[in-house]
């Protein structure tokens, strides 16, 4: 049909428009469609919340390494009933410290934690919300660094409203608007609280054994109170306290210099300024907004551990039960090294390096204040509680010194680090002098196992983790290798030599025939026959631990050039990564998970959700393969790590999976902790800027980087052409700029020809 000229415009402008809006929307497939959101805002803390066959992760409302965590007091997200009101987290997986329970109405005997059925839940960060529906009172919860506030809203019309405070193992005093106390958690470490309400009770009470109730008017002693107050309906009572693990009038003072009202607002806007601050130090462009929510909620849970417990100036310390004055550096504890030191500890050299440098001081400080003079392995504020196996700590000194982290007394490091390596057992989970077997590793060069079926004797072995002699073996020989670092950073040279010697101990485990590390008996002899996916009891704790053999011939890493050597070349080591994750589980799963339920996440035999298999994916650029990295990173970070209820595939560990997700979706990862080195994978947004402190930004350019656009066609670093897939830590601890060509199809002849760094040659 013929048209006018206006109508021919019309008609033009109708296409314009039409062409416009498909344009947006095929924009949008790959963009943030909310890009003005705070990092904070981002943060999911439900993530994860319903695990798929262990630990879930939890709902944690805190401060940066705050000394007070605080989470709603349930088992994972499914559980109907809250156990009353925690008033602060003393460890990572729920072991709550003292319960507030409002009530409208006493009982005929006097619970000492109250269940609430509740509703409304929302919890972020900095704030924590909830409606405790048959009760019908309001909760509304802010942290500060060392305190808190609850706001509790008694809606019911009733003749009186009361709070129950349960201290468990403790004692508390009542008198006025004021309740202090404290609560032992282990042999002689106490948690010590002081908290003050907005309106004074008219009865107090306390809690006999029996459950009745003995009044009383002006004050109460015990370890459950019940306070009466005299409110309206729909009125509020603000409870505000501070913590202390050193005493009652310390704990005020910390209540005082952080809290100085009852407004939740004002503490709550404070909380989410030192989150946005904090997690602002990487800044994002590009990228999903399900992306950006798992991002930050993984960088979100590296901030839980460690805890910074210097108050006043001061610190208590529960390797020699004693109060010490930290002489300006905070002292920081609860850290499960074993889970951490693969990636928390290096992310922190990189966007918290004051932080960590103050965390390894007190690593050392915990060593010099415990009678043996060992470097602890989990540090807990109820002291080291010697889990897992290995002595890790030792990584985190080595690869803080190798990127430039010196701040700490490298001679009292290296000295620390070796005598715990020379007195303390290889046993996984226990802490003991060395035995028989011990000295048996270090004669004959690794941890000897018992053929299957023969029942264990040497009373140093746990009864439920057993031996773990391949993994035992392999991560000493990992620690050698970093005792040998310190060695030489400290000017040891013979010492040095001698630590690599014992760092190549993992040979001595591998068998040429399979391509496995395969336990040997005290003969010398593989334990025959043996399955590879199943034997080792639960857990493979006979052999391994919490994994199979397909995880733990990946645990050398230190040297992964020696094991291409081994595995005679990097053809065949690509071929045994594939059949890694190519491997099928050999029976059902109820089967698979009932003998190794922390191995899931799984894609073949490779397991997602356990610390010892973070680095696997990394490993083809090893072997000339980098697009096989890229690939493989995308799919299992989209696979496991998603932003819903159950988008954590295994034991979180304190930051020990986040902290994995935080690097690969940056686009590197500290393969080796020791060496100051990071391999290249593939970003997730199309730029990446991470503040590095002093002024100085690394920023990671992913031109084209999307969901299609995984692969690296060429890369620039810092002006100059990078040709391969890793790059020094000195290239961007200045800052620097790390620029990638992004693609649809892999450029297989990208990075090929230069490997990561390991070990020195063997001396």
């Amino acid at each position: 049909m013929l048209k006018t000229p206006s109508g021919r415009s019309a008609a033009l402008r109708a296409m314009a428009l039409l062409c416009l809006l498909f344009s947006s929307v095929a924009c949008k497939k790959n963009a943030p469609t909310d890009v003005f959101k705070d990092p904070v805002d981002y943060v999911n803390p439900y993530m994860g919340n319903i695990s798929h066959l262990l630990m879930p992760t939890y709902p944690t409302v805190h401060l940066p390494n705050s000394m007070l965590r605080m989470c709603p007091a349930r088992a994972d997200y499914t559980v109907q009933l809250l156990d009353g009101l925690p008033l602060v987290l003393t460890s990572h997986r729920g072991a709550n410290a003292f319960r507030l329970s409002p009530l409208n109405n006493l009982p005929d005997s006097i619970p000492t934690i109250a269940r609430y059925t509740y509703d409304n839940e929302d919890v972020r960060p900095y704030r924590y919300i909830v409606h405790l529906d048959e009760e019908d009172v309001d909760v509304d919860f802010a942290p500060s660094f060392r305190g808190a506030i609850y706001r509790l809203r008694y809606n019911a019309d009733s003749s009186g409203h009361y709070l129950i405070v349960h201290s468990e193992t403790g004692e508390m005093t009542a008198e006025g608007n004021v309740i202090s106390g404290y609560r032992y958690l282990q042999d002689s470490v106490r948690i010590f609280v002081y908290m003050e309400t907005s309106k004074s009770p008219v009865a107090y009470a306390r809690r006999s054994d029996n459950g009745q109730y003995i009044w009383h008017k002006e004050q109460v002693t015990g370890n459950t109170l019940v306070l009466n107050y005299d409110l309206k309906s729909s009125s509020d009572l603000f409870v505000r306290y501070g913590i202390s693990y050193i005493s009652v009038e310390q704990a005020r003072e910390n209540l005082r210099s952080e809290i100085q009202s009852y407004n939740v607002e004002v503490l709550s806007k404070m909380g989410r300024n030192e989150w946005n601050k904090t997690l602002g130090k990487v800044q994002l462009e590009g990228g999903t907004t399900e992306a950006r929510q798992v991002f930050y909620t993984s960088l979100y849970r590296t901030y839980e551990r460690m805890i910074n417990i210097s108050e006043g100036g001061h610190y208590y310390a529960a390797e020699d039960d004693s109060v010490h004055s930290d002489n300006g550096i905070p002292y920081y504890t609860d850290d499960w090294v074993w889970d951490t030191y693969r990636a928390v500890h290096p992310l922190r050299i990189l966007l918290e390096p004051e932080a960590e440098s103050h965390m390894i001081n007190s690593y050392i400080r915990a060593a010099l204040l415990n009678k043996e003079k060992w470097l602890p392995t989990f540090p807990e504020v109820t002291g080291d509680s010697h889990r897992m196996n290995g002595n890790h700590a030792i990584a985190v000194l080595a690869d803080a010194y190798a990127k430039g982290l010196t701040s700490f007394n490298l001679n009292d490091a290296y000295e620390l680090a070796k005598r715990v390596m020379a007195e303390k057992t290889y046993a996984p989970w226990r802490r003991m002098p060395k035995g028989e077997l011990d000295r048996f590793f270090d004669e004959k060069g690794f941890y000897p196992a018992l053929p299957q079926g023969e029942k264990e004797t040497d009373p140093t072995i746990h009864s439920w983790e057993k031996r773990q002699a391949v993994a035992v073996t392999l991560g000493a020989a990992y620690d050698y290798w970093c005792l040998s670092r310190l060695a030489q950073f400290s000017g040891h040279v013979a010492e040095a030599r001698e630590f690599l010697r014992r760092s190549y101990d993992y040979r001595n485990l591998y068998n040429s025939e399979t391509g496995f590390f395969h336990p040997k008996d005290k003969k010398g002899k593989f334990i025959r026959p043996f399955d590879y996916e199943f034997d080792g009891g639960p857990g493979a704790r006979d052999y391994y631990d919490e994994n199979n053999a397909y995880t733990y011939r990946w645990d050398v890493q230190h040297n992964f050039r020696d094991l291409i050597a081994l595995m005679d070349g990097p053809e065949k080591f690509v071929d045994y990564l594939d059949q890694t994750f190519r491997t099928p589980m050999s029976t059902w799963k109820f089967n698979f998970y009932h003998n190794l339920p922390d191995q899931t996440g799984n894609v073949g035999q490779f397991s997602m959700a356990n610390e010892p298999s973070l680095h696997i994916p990394y490993l083809y650029v090893y072997a000339g393969r980098p697009w096989r990295t890229q690939k493989l990173i995308r799919e299992l970070v989209n696979e496991w790590f998603r932003n819903d209820l159950m988008g954590m595939p295994g034991d979180e560990d304190g930051g020990g999976l986040s902290a994995f997700v935080v690097f690969s979706m940056m686009g590197f990862y500290p393969v080796t902790p020791g060496l100051p080195a990071y391999v290249i994978g593939s970003p997730f947004f199309s730029k990446i800027t991470l503040d590095l402190g002093g002024g100085n930004r690394f920023t990671i350019i992913a031109d084209g980087a999307n969901k299609e656009n995984k692969y690296i066609q060429k890369a620039v670093l810092n002006g100059k052409t990078l040709d391969q897939a890793w790059f020094q830590h000195s290239d961007i601890a200045q800052g620097g700029t790390l620029e990638l060509k992004m693609g649809p199809r892999p450029n297989k002849q990208w990075g090929v020809d230069t490997p990561p760094p390991s070990a020195d040659p063997k001396p």
